[in-house]
């Protein structure tokens, strides 16, 4: 059956109640702007595993009031941390509110940031306005108004599911809703598949002792020859101090999977890789061996969009920006997105305006993000090493690489993606 929304209201309507969507629907509510968040799944299940959150967005979670809930389900980061396949030291440097800043770099599961994000939009905006198992299916507007459209699944009192479809008017349309992001492909609807960047990822959690400071990120190798990127997302797990360990391996390879952030990967497919792997402070075969369970993904983008914006209709996040997950900053950038497109709104009177004035201001760095995560992520560290000792181990690593030129390639990402002490000074 279908049916018009009978709420008439000049709402934002938020399409995608992921971490970007109800980011949004918080940094909104701390403005006073009313909206909707509609989530096509019909009830919350976070598969997944970990995820970093660098100061320049830790800063506005701190500002929407959620970032102590968060660094008591994760942990602040102390450090990050390079060696080289061989477990030879190549690079160190604290982070976050270690290395001087007033936010931290918080490592987390990802359930947990969702369930504190959920919670908190529930608690504030009301219930009601957190809609659950409605599929957006398209999108339009006239001068007054914009409608999107969706298909609502119910559990049936027989058993079974029913559907019906209803209309949301409100103010604006903001596609919250992620890589597979149906608004970005009504808007951009010629555009093509993702750009495959020649590396598969196998990500997984793991209990296991804490190693290094036992809150590092650290990451190992190069991905020619495997690459790691391994710290934990949750700290004493069963009150003898064993953490969550959330890791990343990558390899380079022609052959890849679609991208689906839940689908399962098999140890047997990148395990020999990391046989050797087994230094003083961590037995890398033995983390992957003992995963909770493997995931597998692509490392994929997609060409950066000239625009977001068709008057009332615009994109965030991934749905606007997706890059390939490699330098921790795609909830970053999303979130970041979130204050800049709340407070545009906030600021005038016509929203048409406000979502040109936020494009303006996020598309052209989110643009440049997509490139260097490309090229120069923060472990361009390690693929210097690898090249300069032809993947081999090295007798002195300052006959490798001078500090200042390392402390240069990190500075310059941070720079870039907004979190450097001067960013955030």
């Amino acid at each position: 059956m279908h049916h018009r929304a009978s709420v008439d209201s000049q709402d934002v309507i938020v399409v995608g109640g992921g971490v970007g969507g109800l980011t949004l629907a918080l940094e909104l509510h701390r403005l006073g702007i009313a909206c909707r968040v509609f989530e096509a799944v019909p009830k919350v299940s976070q598969v997944g595993v970990g995820i970093t959150v660098l100061p320049h967005a830790t800063r506005i979670l701190a500002e929407l009031g959620v970032l102590d809930a968060l660094v008591a389900r994760g942990l602040s980061a102390r450090e990050s941390v390079f060696y080289n396949r061989f477990g030879q030291f190549v690079f160190r440097e604290p982070t976050g509110e270690y290395a001087g800043l007033k936010w931290p770099q918080l490592s987390i599961h990802r359930a947990d940031l969702y369930d504190v994000l959920l919670e908190a939009a529930r608690e504030r905006l009301g219930d009601d306005r957190v809609v659950f198992g409605a599929r957006f299916l398209r999108a339009d507007q006239d001068s007054g108004a914009a409608y999107a459209h969706f298909e609502q699944v119910a559990p049936s009192p027989g058993g079974g599911t029913s559907t019906s479809s209803f209309t949301q008017r409100g103010s604006v349309v903001i596609g919250c809703d992620g890589i597979h992001s149906t608004l970005r492909r009504q808007l951009h609807s010629n555009e093509g598949p993702p750009i495959y960047q020649g590396l598969n990822m196998w990500r997984g959690v793991t209990r296991w002792s804490p190693f290094l400071t036992g809150a590092s990120m650290l990451r190992v190798g190069w991905y020619s020859s495997g690459k790691l990127t391994i710290y934990p997302c949750r700290d004493d797990v069963d009150g003898q101090g064993t953490q969550l360990m959330n890791w990343i391996a990558a390899v380079e390879t022609s052959r890849h999977v679609d991208r689906d952030w839940g689908r399962q990967g098999r140890l047997e497919d990148f395990i020999a890789t990391f046989e050797d792997w087994t230094f003083d402070f961590l037995d890398v075969p033995g983390v992957l061996r003992a995963a909770d369970s493997i995931l597998e993904y692509p490392m994929v983008d997609q060409e950066p969009i000239s625009r977001w914006t068709f008057g009332r209709l615009t994109l965030l996040g991934d749905a606007a920006h997706p890059m390939v997950p490699r330098g921790s900053n795609g909830a970053g950038q999303a979130i970041v997105d979130c204050r800049s497109l709340a407070s545009a709104l906030s600021q005038s009177l016509d929203f048409v305006e406000a979502l040109k004035v936020y494009e303006a201001d996020r598309l052209p760095v989110t643009t440049k993000i997509v490139y260097k995560n490309r090229v120069d992520p923060p472990d361009a560290i390690l693929r210097e090493v690898c090249t300069r000792t032809n993947d081999q181990r090295f007798d002195r690593l300052e006959d490798v690489i001078s500090d200042a030129e390392l402390q240069g390639l990190s500075e310059g990402y941070k720079h870039l993606t907004g979190y450097s002490r001067r960013a955030l000074a």
